[in-house]
This record gives C-alpha cells, sequence and structure tokens, in this order.
C-alpha cells in the first residue's frame, strides 16, 4: 500500500510539474510575451549602444583636447587671442523721429527719363 501512494505522488507531481513547464512555455510564447521580450532587448541594445558612444565621445574629446595641447606647444601659442569686443547695436533710438534737423520729405534726384517727360508737358 504504501509503495502505491509513493508512486501515486509522484506521478501527480510529475504531471502538475510538466503541465506547469508547457503552460509557462505556451505563455512566452503568445504575440504579446514576444512584442514584450523584443522590446526589452532593444532596449538593452540601445542602452548598450548609447553607453559605448558616450565612451567613445569622451575619448574622442580627450583627445582633441591632448592634441591641442600639442599643436599649441608645437606652435608655440601660449596665451588665448584677445577677442575683440563685441559690438552693440541698438535696436530703437531714444530720439524722437522726426528729428527735427531731419527733413520731412526726402527729395530723390530724378532720372533723365523722367525729367523728359515732365519738361514736355
Amino acid at each position: 500500500m504504501f509503495r502505491r501512494t509513493f508512486w501515486f505522488t509522484t506521478g501527480v507531481a510529475a504531471g502538475v510539474w510538466a503541465t506547469t513547464k508547457v503552460n509557462r512555455k505556451l505563455r512566452s510564447l503568445t504575440p504579446e510575451s514576444l512584442a514584450a521580450t523584443a522590446a526589452n532587448k532593444a532596449l538593452e541594445t540601445g542602452q548598450r549602444v548609447r553607453d559605448r558612444a558616450v565612451g567613445f565621445a569622451l575619448d574622442v574629446r580627450d583627445n582633441m583636447a591632448q592634441r591641442e595641447a600639442e599643436l599649441t606647444d608645437a606652435l608655440g601659442i601660449d596665451a588665448d587671442p584677445a577677442l575683440p569686443a563685441p559690438r552693440r547695436y541698438t535696436a530703437i533710438e531714444n530720439t524722437p523721429y522726426p528729428h527735427k534737423d531731419t527733413p520731412k520729405y526726402i527729395e530723390a534726384p530724378m532720372h533723365s527719363y523722367h525729367r523728359n517727360r515732365n519738361e514736355d508737358h
């Protein structure tokens, strides 16, 4: 009797284990699960690429600074060149318009065509 109980319990446990394994595998093969897995792998790959790109950019920046220092030493440039002060333009002048010295109408010289035409009439 003990033997039958042992084998019955072992069979039930094996059946439960196999059913659980099959159900997990079936769930992992559903379209939603496959999409989620693909998205997770894409995010991981993107993160790895980003980390490598940032590392590459930092290496390039360090090497660029090193090369600039080498060129500065080789050319004998010790100080930064002084840049001229930036020009400042006023957008609106504080004087009222029209200015008292500015004529109200500015006369432009007439072209010969207009001059001849006006003289004829």
